[in-house]
């Protein structure tokens, strides 16, 4: 497996987790549907999607970089995981924005590794060597964006008229 073949994956799932935004915002309220919750303290479809954001902002400037902070350290706070969904909503343009950041920030320091980097474990705050661990970023957008599409679903189920 090599750099470009990891980076096809992410790509993968990041087309079905835009075409799910896309979806929402082509919605006659998508801020409400961003904002909506399939129950009392679950996560909202905005925190679906700022998850991926804070994800990789975390996972590539603090355990991949090995810097102090994340590029957006109130971002990783709030939608990270280990976080409390709160009722702060970003809009459709916000999370887009995030995310395009945050993945274009991962792939340009991808590309500045030598290709045997893949099967390489940089750092004890590695998840693994660089090719299981953009497995794992692949597999959790994954998760999540289906998070996201049952989130829809019930949106839609509540609210026939949307």
């Amino acid at each position: 497996m090599t750099f470009p073949d990891l980076i096809s994956f992410l790509d993968f799932v990041r087309v079905r987790s835009l075409g799910t935004l896309d979806t929402i915002a082509a919605m006659p309220n998508p801020q409400a549907v961003l904002a909506w919750r399939p129950a009392p303290g679950r996560a909202h479809a905005a925190w679906q999607l700022m998850h991926l954001g804070a994800t990789e902002d975390r996972h590539l400037t603090i355990r991949m970089k090995l810097e102090e902070s994340a590029a957006n350290p109130e971002y990783v706070r709030r939608f990270a995981g280990g976080s409390t969904v709160d009722d702060t909503i970003p809009t459709v343009a916000e999370i887009r924005s995030y995310l395009a950041e945050r993945r274009a920030a991962l792939v340009e320091f991808l590309h500045t590794l030598a290709p045997e980097m893949v099967g390489i474990k940089p750092s004890d705050k590695a998840y693994g060597p660089y090719g299981e661990w953009l497995k794992l970023l692949a597999w959790h957008e994954a998760h999540h964006q289906g998070q996201l599409h049952i989130t829809l679903n019930m949106y839609k189920a509540a609210h026939p008229a949307a």
